[in-house]
This record gives structure tokens, C-alpha cells and sequence, in this order.
């Protein structure tokens, strides 16, 4: 069931807060998803039984799984126990929130049990030790208001209307814009053998804060636009959803990975696609990798039919001379010759207006990449 929380009531429920509170853009994310269901089954902020849980077993009190705490903080002395918070954003009245629980995290053990480090080499560590306050706040929302984002983004009921009645439907999380790779890899996961013969794929990007090198979101949102238009009428086109997540990657590897399911199927989604690394990330001093390339795959699998959500782990694509995508298993086992471009190589002849090849990337993307992203 979808926890629903917003009120009929809006002008009334804002003018009781006693304290304005101005979200970051992580924080609205939350707010959005804690209002819309996106999170269900929680109705508001983690308070201190909650996320101690989820530290601690990766579960609600209830027993629930949950991936990761989802929490408010604070720095102001005045937030008391029983205080009513008007949550805004950017001009937009998003909730009112009243105040149940104020506690000190243990944030070196949150951080080592969600992220499996305390090292603020990793963003997400560096996130709960640098940007949030030392108090954390829980309680119940009252949903007001949505922000205008770069992204259109449907809520958990909206998505689920758009979706075939007991048809599985296997979804497809991604940050930036999808090339051939990406796509063969989505429509390919159709085929996957515990995937229903009817079923469809939701491509869900998130489109909350990104890192600072990621291209920006109304670039990102464009280059969905265009590909979806360029495929809805082909075979794999037609098996195809899309929808729009107002979420900020944590990069927190295994538990993110669990955290996206379970989000993935207040959408209405019954599978979701794992590949290698999932949110993973890596040192920011060494470049080392924090987590093993497999390891969002296991927990995954292992924890799926607790979640109520099965695992497709995404296949390892290459491209042979010919153009087309073939596994990586199947180009050593024939000794085919694959073809090879980097990131950084893709984003230099981008700049350079160079020829990119069509076996890379769909040239509707290309084209708005190289028009709005200098």
C-alpha cells in the first residue's frame, strides 16, 4: 500500500508551522518521495528506533527490509519535540513536518554500516559528515506542494497506471544519458529467464543532485526526450516505459542497491536490473573502488524474494566490427575483436564536433549533447 500524505488542507496545514526550514536539493528529493509513496511504507522523517534499525539490520522495526535511513537533520536550537517545520524549496511550500524525535546519530557507524566505510573519501560519508547538521529530526509530513524540476517526475500511482495489469515490469535505474550499450542492455533484460514473456521495461533515471563532472539535468532530461521519440515505434521501443525520479544517489554500492529496489517497486515494478558496480564509487584521493564489482549483485539476489523484487543482473555487452552487441563470454569464446571508446574519449570528440560512431551512441543524443553541453 502507498502511504499518500498530501493534504487537503494546504494553506491551513502551513500556516500552523511555527519554524520555516529552506530544503537542500538532496533534502526536497526526499521530501518528494516520502510524500508521494516513493518510500512507502514510511509517512515521514526516520525518528530514532526507525533509523537505528536500518543501521543497524537494514530493516524497519516492523521487520520490513529498508536500504537506507532516510533522515532530516538540523542545526537550530529552537526545533523542539512537538515543533511543526515548514519544509520549502525554491519558492515551493513542499510539507509541514511536526517534530516526534530529536537525536545525536552515530554517524561513524551509520556510515560504516550503510556505506561500509568512514572514510570521506566516499561521497556518501562525506555527505553525512560534511553537509548534515548533528541532530537529526524525526516525524510525520504533511504533504503541500511539488517544486518544478528539470525533470517531469510522475508519482509511484501515476507510474503504476502506465503499466501493463500483471505483466512484469523490469526497471532500468541510470544517471546519465543512455547510449547503444545502455539500451541493448535494457531491452535485453526482456529475454532475462526469470522475466515474464509480456513484460515491459521502466527506464527510471534518477534526477536528483548528481556529482559536479555529471552533465547537467536539463541536458540529461533532453537526451531522454530524443531517444524516446527516436524509438517508441521500433519492437523494443514499443516494450518500453519511461518516468522520472526526483532521488540523490548516495553511491552506497550493495545497500543503494536494495534501497532502489525497494523504491522500484512502490513504482510498480516487480524486477529490476543489477549491473556491475552498482552505485558503487571510488576513492577520491587513490581511485580505488570501495566496493567488489559484484557485490550489489549478490545482496541483491540474496535478499530478493524478501523484497518481493527479483535481481536481473545486466548482461556485459560488447560491440563486434559488424555493429552489433554480443556478450563479452561470446566475443572471447569466437575471439572476435570488439571496439572500444572510453567516456573520456567520447566526451573529447564531442567537444571536438568529431564524428561519433552510431554502434556508440544514438545520434539524437549525440546531437543534443553537443548543442547544450559545452
Amino acid at each position: 500500500t502507498l502511504a499518500a500524505l498530501f493534504s487537503s488542507a494546504a494553506a491551513a496545514a502551513a500556516a500552523s508551522a511555527d519554524i520555516k526550514v529552506e530544503l537542500t536539493d538532496r533534502q526536497s528529493c526526499d521530501v518528494e518521495l516520502l510524500c508521494n509513496g516513493g518510500f512507502s511504507p514510511l509517512t515521514g522523517f526516520m525518528n530514532e528506533a526507525e533509523y537505528n534499525s536500518v543501521v543497524e539490520d537494514m530493516k524497519l522495526p516492523s521487520g520490513l527490509i529498508f536500504g537506507l535511513p532516510v533522515v532530516m537533520d538540523t542545526g537550530d536550537a529552537n526545533v523542539k519535540v512537538g515543533s511543526k517545520l515548514l519544509l520549502t524549496y525554491q519558492g515551493t511550500d513542499m510539507a509541514v513536518m511536526t517534530v516526534e524525535s530529536l537525536f545525536t546519530p552515530d554517524k561513524p557507524k551509520e556510515c560504516l554500516n550503510c556505506y561500509g566505510t568512514a572514510s570521506i573519501e566516499h561521497p556518501g560519508v562525506r555527505m553525512v559528515a560534511m553537509e548534515r547538521g548533528s541532530t537529526y529530526v524525526g516525524g510525520p509530513l504533511q504533504g503541500l506542494g511539488v517544486p518544478t524540476r528539470d525533470f517531469p517526475c510522475a508519482t509511484p500511482k501515476e507510474v503504476r497506471e502506465t503499466l501493463p495489469d500483471g505483466a512484469d515490469v523490469v526497471a532500468f535505474q541510470c544517471r546519465n544519458p543512455v547510449h547503444r550499450a545502455h539500451y541493448e542492455l535494457f531491452t535485453r533484460a526482456l529475454d532475462a529467464p526469470n522475466v515474464g514473456e509480456d513484460a515491459v521495461v521502466l527506464v527510471h533515471p534518477t534526477c536528483g543532485p548528481t556529482q559536479e563532472e555529471d552533465i547537467p539535468g536539463s541536458v540529461r532530461h533532453k537526451t531522454y526526450v530524443v531517444l524516446q521519440d527516436e524509438t517508441k515505434d521500433t519492437p523494443s521501443g514499443k516494450r518500453t516505459r519511461w518516468a522520472f525520479l526526483p532521488y540523490s544517489m548516495h553511491m552506497a554500492g550493495p545497500r543503494e542497491a536494495i534501497h532502489h529496489m525497494m523504491i522500484r517497486k512502490n513504482f510498480g515494478c516487480t524486477h529490476f536490473i543489477i549491473g556491475r558496480d552498482m552505485a558503487g564509487s571510488k576513492s577520491s584521493v587513490t581511485g580505488d573502488d570501495f566496493y567488489g564489482a559484484f557485490e550489489a549483485q549478490d545482496l541483491a539476489k540474496a535478499r530478493a524474494d524478501e523484497l518481493g523484487v527479483q535481481a536481473v543482473p545486466s548482461l556485459n555487452l560488447v560491440c563486434d566490427p559488424d555493429g552489433n552487441y554480443i556478450t563479452a563470454d561470446e566475443a572471447k569464446e569466437k575471439g572476435i575483436e570488439v571496439m572500444k571508446l572510453s567516456g573520456t574519449k567520447f566526451r573529447k570528440m564531442l567537444r571536438a564536433g568529431e564524428e561519433i560512431p552510431e554502434w556508440f551512441a544514438f545520434k539524437s543524443v549525440v546531437d543534443v549533447l553537443r548543442a547544450e553541453w559545452k
